[in-house]
């Protein structure tokens, strides 16, 4: 029954995908739409506006929603806590104060220069996250606790920087903050699917690792696995993935927290086979969340930020709900 969910998962996606190139301020018929993938005409400007436009917002919706996906399972398994995010790690709140810096400081308008920028927020602060946490493995709490208190500072220096940036740059960071794929093209999304693929590829290879991880860092330990280098290691895949992810579209809440429970509740806890369907249900949680966003906001759009929230709120409302009541 899982292999005929997983291709049901698959074909939903391209469903999707296809939604994805056909809807927004301007339809595209669907003749249009192969035309433009089999016979690209770059004199055509509907061909333009789907090879150009839509197409890598399409892609890099299902790559920031595989990437943060697969960050959750992993942070979730690294701090054995079944409401861990991304987030926890410092990532965002990294990410975001650079961002702010870049605009602010550099007046940084392009979205290829400022993911940089946020990739390496996110980096340097998830390093001190695990310096001040300690990276030995053996207390994740102490982890949870430094990303939760170095992000509340970061985010407090963030709002200091943006009162007293100009107007200019203040639109610039909200257009970013609220998590957006608008104007993200092929610049973008080659570095960060990239990113992203190495991620996901270091991930998988270290499944059985995490699921050793899963049983705690004694059991590890006994069973040969240095729990500093799977803090280390994780911490790392974790950096790549939401961290790309997040400089690319934005901070976007409850992918990362809500769909490793679903994709156990499809595929188990052993990790070869969750990694895969979180990535699944996260990219098609994202690549929905963005075309609801241009079909709710028509003529214009509503951020994927704005809806994946809407989306995910209720979701995790329901998880936390029947997690309370517990299988008896």
């Amino acid at each position: 029954m899982r292999p005929n969910c997983l291709i049901l998962g698959l074909v939903l996606l391209l469903v999707l995908g296809y939604f994805s190139l056909y809807f927004g301020a301007r339809t595209i018929a669907p003749a249009v739409i192969w035309q433009a993938l089999t016979r690209f005409d770059p004199h055509n400007s509907e061909h333009l506006l789907v090879c150009y436009l839509r197409l890598p917002r399409t892609l890099l919706a299902m790559v920031v929603g595989a990437a943060l996906g697969a960050a959750g399972v992993i942070m979730q398994t690294l701090t054995r806590n079944p409401l861990a995010d991304p987030g926890l790690l410092g990532v965002n709140a990294g990410a975001t104060l650079a961002i702010v810096l870049s605009i602010a400081l550099f007046n940084v308008s392009d979205v290829f220069s400022t993911m940089w920028f946020g990739m390496a927020g996110a980096a340097l602060v998830s390093i001190a996250v695990l310096l001040i946490g300690g990276i030995d493995g053996n207390n994740p709490v102490k982890i949870v606790l430094a990303g939760a208190a170095l992000t509340i500072v970061l985010l407090s220096l963030t709002q200091l920087v943006i009162i007293n940036s100009d107007t200019q740059a203040f639109d610039r960071f909200r257009h970013w903050v609220i998590g957006s794929l608008q104007g993200r093209g092929f610049d973008v999304l080659l570095p960060v699917a990239m990113l992203v693929g190495a991620g996901l590829l270091l991930a998988l290879a270290g499944s059985q690792m995490l699921d050793i991880a899963a049983l705690g860092s004694d059991t590890g330990q006994a069973l040969g696995v240095n729990p500093r280098w799977l803090v280390a290691m994780s911490a790392l895949i974790i950096v790549i993935l939401a961290g790309a992810a997040t400089a690319a579209a934005g901070p976007i809440v409850f992918v990362g927290l809500t769909a490793p429970h679903f994709a156990r509740a499809v595929a188990g806890s052993q990790h070869q086979a969750l990694l895969p369907w979180a990535m699944l249900f996260s990219a098609v949680v994202v690549l929905l969340a963005d075309i609801l966003g241009r079909v709710v906001g028509y003529p214009g759009e509503v951020s994927v930020g704005i809806m994946v929230a809407l989306i995910g709120g209720p979701c995790f409302v329901w998880l936390v709900k029947r997690w309370q009541g517990g299988r008896v």
